[in-house]
């Protein structure tokens, strides 16, 4: 009877997918949802563990976890690396790499998207970004062994290397991780070092843009830029870098250009549509956007295949921008309309996306929020930040469990309570199988993220860029 139930592969176990999922809990179908990770992440609170305020399960729960009282479903830890649109077969590399064919009837792909460095790809192993669990772990370590690192200097002018922080790009996330480096350095630290003032770190904040978060309306620009100006946020506008090495910066405004001596420069600027979006794109004859998203129908589906969705931070779909909201409405909107499909019932009414707001935190107490057509910031705007968030976690365990680390670290001890730094004294074995970078080495294929057992030898870690 099993065998004879409409198929659902779903990649991607992100906001879209798990939505697309869930949506088909009552539906006659077999749903087989394949991740390259095991948990399903909450992107929004990523840069909470990159700073040590979070530990990540709480943020990333089991992908198995979630889904276990969803007797249709099933999940996979797999890479998908081929997406055969004629014979309706995925294809997948399991952890051993061992090859996996998935067939389906359906195929909604929700791959998302990753770090964009505007065609200079090179960047990537001096500036990272932040996109997965391990992406915010690597940056941890990286942020906190600099403030090691000038605890043992003796040069002033090396010391100073170490205390300047670079972000490249005041979005959301360019600016939560500025906001949070700067209570670091200014509130969370200074008590705890002897040989340094972690006070005389220099953070620096690039956005290209006239103002910070430039979606956002005006007045909640000018309270962000001036609340991370009183953390000691040097914040430069009209600025783009031009340049960059493993020991320095070169960034362009409108006096020229300039080099800054850094140890830590960290990606906050762009994405790029997973390469699946491209992928289907030859498949079907469609053309990409600029930031190689793929255009899709009314209701998510692909041109010339009805039988294919895609959705989330993949697919330009009404100008929707590349954040969680309209990847789970997406998600729930596809699992109606393939249980409409399935039922032999009417489809749906083309998509519509409701607009719930944006958020953005600035520091501790201090965060802007346009949402229910008003604007709020300060102490208002963290509590609607907070709130929302939590809501919107996976799980009142990690719901309550997020609340309570939040309260002891920011309000009742000013303290970081997850600021390990995730390496091992190891030996020049260690060190010479690592890559220039000094980041671990993939286990999976396909640019399948280190696992976290693995570790970097201290003089590699001490040339992180993260």
């Amino acid at each position: 009877m099993a065998s004879e139930l409409h198929r659902v592969v779903v990649v991607g176990g992100g906001f879209g997918g798990l939505n697309a999922t869930r949506g088909l809990a009552s539906a006659d179908v077999k749903v087989t949802m394949v991740d390259r990770t095991n948990h399903h992440l909450f992107q929004p609170l990523l840069y909470q563990v990159a700073t040590g305020i979070l530990p990540p399960g709480l943020i990333a729960p089991a992908l198995r976890t979630v889904i276990k009282k969803q007797r249709n479903a099933q999940a996979l830890l797999a890479d998908v690396y081929d997406l055969d649109l004629d014979n309706k077969v995925v294809r997948a590399k399991g952890p051993d790499g061992r090859d996996l064919e998935l067939p389906y009837d359906t195929l909604v792909v929700a791959a998302g998207a990753s770090h964009s460095y505007f065609g200079n790809a090179h960047f990537a192993e001096f500036a990272p970004g932040m996109k997965t669990v391990e992406d915010a772990r690597y940056l941890r370590d990286g942020i906190l062994s600099k403030f090691e690192m000038a605890e043992m200097s003796t040069d002033p002018a090396e010391r100073a290397e170490y205390l300047t922080f670079v972000v490249i790009g005041a979005g959301p996330t360019g600016v939560e991780l500025a906001g949070q480096l700067g209570e670091l350095a200014h509130k969370v630290l200074p008590q705890e070092y002897r040989s340094v003032n972690t006070r005389e770190a220099r953070i620096l904040l690039l956005e290209g843009a006239t103002a910070v978060l430039p979606p956002f309306d005006p007045k909640l620009q000018k309270y962000t830029q001036k609340h991370l100006e009183s953390l000691g946020v040097e914040v430069r506008l009209n600025t783009m870098a031009v340049d960059m090495d493993h020991d320095s910066i070169t960034f362009k405004g409108p006096d020229g250009p300039e080099t800054v001596r850094t140890r830590t420069r960290i990606w906050a600027a762009g994405v790029q549509a997973s390469p699946l979006a491209k992928m289907l794109a030859e498949k079907t004859g469609a053309e990409t956007d600029r930031a190689g998203r793929i255009p899709v129908n009314s209701d998510c589906s692909l041109p010339g295949r009805p039988e294919v969705f895609a959705i989330g931070d993949m697919v330009s779909l009404n100008k929707l921008p590349g954040v969680a909201q309209p990847a789970m409405q997406e998600g729930t909107y596809v699992g109606r309309v393939i249980k409409a499909r399935v039922a032999g019932e009417a489809p749906p009414e083309p998509f519509k996306y409701f607009d719930k707001g944006s958020m953005a935190t600035v520091g501790h107490k201090a965060a802007v929020a346009d949402a229910f057509g008003m604007k709020f910031t300060g102490l208002i705007g963290y509590v609607m930040w907070g709130f929302i968030h939590c809501l919107y976690l996976i799980g009142w365990g990690n719901r309550l469990g997020t609340l309570y680390t939040w309260a002891r670290a920011m309000w009742f001890s000013n303290n970081r309570g997850h600021r390990v730094i995730t390496f091992e004294q190891a030996g020049d074995e260690l060190t010479s199988d690592l890559p220039p970078s000094g980041r671990p080495a993939p286990i999976l294929p396909a640019k399948r993220p280190a696992a976290e057992g693995n570790s970097a030898a201290p003089s590699q870690l001490a040339n992180r860029t993260g």
